[in-house]
């Protein structure tokens, strides 16, 4: 008989693992989506490593087309306030035949996980407000419907409103006193990945396509009042974005200030810890089952990998899921925390040494293999 899957949210996690299902013949599956449609004029970067391409080529990731997709060789890591540079990574030698570090459009890898769904087997603008877990689970919609399914899949992302429904002790991620701001930069002069380290912020810049497309994305530590950070007004204003623009453009001689498009701030909530979830044939996956600080470039990468890993213990009739992601999230969470602090550093005596440090490790070999190998050969 064929289960049925249910999946709430319609992100990189959730478009995934419907790619997955969608050639098994066992399955049928559903995916509801609170937004009214898909925003693919979002030009924004994601950066995918080995671990996750390679999971993509299984859907035939290989094929998309050639301008959209940029292989990244090298993470540069630059003075922020010089643009002296002080090392590299060779990222590339975690390549293989099958499956190469690429950065691109978040909308790209969008548009590609959609492709392959059929338009019928998505539901938008509606949202679940109760679930029931009997024989089966059964859920009930904001506009009156009413679902049954053999799994129930949690997508939705941080802020994820199924979670609050499920989880009696839900535990709301928590600010992380950062602000994240993004943009489109056009004919930056590096190819590869470049990161700019400064004084409590830094910034990355990278190709997200073969047209002299740049994405700019700079993380500001900054500390906001409670009442400010539930005005999502707040952020779109042109004073609060000129005071962080100011904070990085005087500590470095790069001339962006005028180049940078499309200019978009957030504030950056993480999960306060990896919770368990004792819930029968209901998972959580990507940002709804944990966020960490966006300073290690995994986030559409572990989107990928949990769907993955979900799907596998799914078909195999496994209870294995979370203690395999838990063990992946707590490596990629400290990486992630680690990269924040040491990006950010003020104290010139501390800069100095980290510099040095970092010339060392990253020509260290085993050192990379520890750090960046165990996360990106999955």
């Amino acid at each position: 008989m064929t289960k049925k899957i249910g999946i709430i949210g319609a992100g990189i996690s959730g478009l995934y693992l419907a790619n997955l299902l969608e050639k098994n013949p066992d399955y049928d599956y559903k995916i509801f989506e609170k937004r009214s449609q898909f925003d693919l004029d979002n030009s924004y970067g994601i950066q995918l490593s080995v671990n996750s391409i390679r999971l993509l080529n299984d859907i035939g990731f290989k094929k998309i087309d050639a301008n959209e997709i940029v292989f990244a060789s090298k993470i540069n890591f630059f003075d922020a306030r010089s643009s002296k540079k002080i090392c590299d990574i060779d990222i590339s030698s975690f390549n293989s035949e099958e499956a190469r570090y690429a950065t691109l459009k978040r909308s790209t890898l969008i548009n590609f996980l959609l492709k392959k769904i059929p338009t019928k087997k998505i539901i938008m603008n509606i949202q679940p407000h109760s679930i029931e877990q009997l024989e089966k689970i059964k859920i009930y919609y904001s506009n009156n419907l009413t679902e049954y399914f053999d799994h129930l899949v949690i997508s939705d992302g941080i802020f994820s409103k199924t979670k609050t429904i499920i989880t009696k002790n839900y535990k709301k991620p928590t600010f992380y006193n950062s602000i994240a701001i993004r943009g489109i930069i056009k004919n930056f002069k590096q190819d590869d990945i470049s990161i700019y380290l400064g004084s409590n912020f830094h910034f990355v810049i990278y190709p997200i396509s073969r047209k002299k497309e740049f994405n700019f994305v700079s993380i500001v530590r900054k500390r906001i009042k409670k009442n400010e950070l539930l005005k999502e007004k707040y952020f779109y204003n042109e004073d609060f974005l000129n005071s962080l623009f100011n904070k990085i453009f005087k500590k470095n001689n790069l001339d962006l200030k005028n180049k940078i498009q499309n200019i978009k701030s957030f504030p950056i909530y993480v999960s306060k810890k990896i919770e368990r979830y004792n819930k029968k044939n209901i998972y959580f996956v990507g940002d709804a089952l944990f966020a960490f600080p966006p300073s290690f470039a995994q986030g559409a990468s572990q989107s990928v990998e949990s769907a993955n890993e979900l799907y596998e213990s799914i078909i195999n009739n496994t209870d294995d899921y979370y203690k395999k992601r838990f063990k992946k999230l707590k490596s990629v969470n400290w990486r992630s925390k680690l990269n924040f602090f040491v990006f950010h550093l003020s104290n010139p005596i501390t800069i100095y040494l980290r510099n040095l440090i970092l010339k060392y490790l990253t020509k260290n070999k085993k050192f990379i293999e520890n750090y960046l190998g165990k996360i990106y050969r999955n």
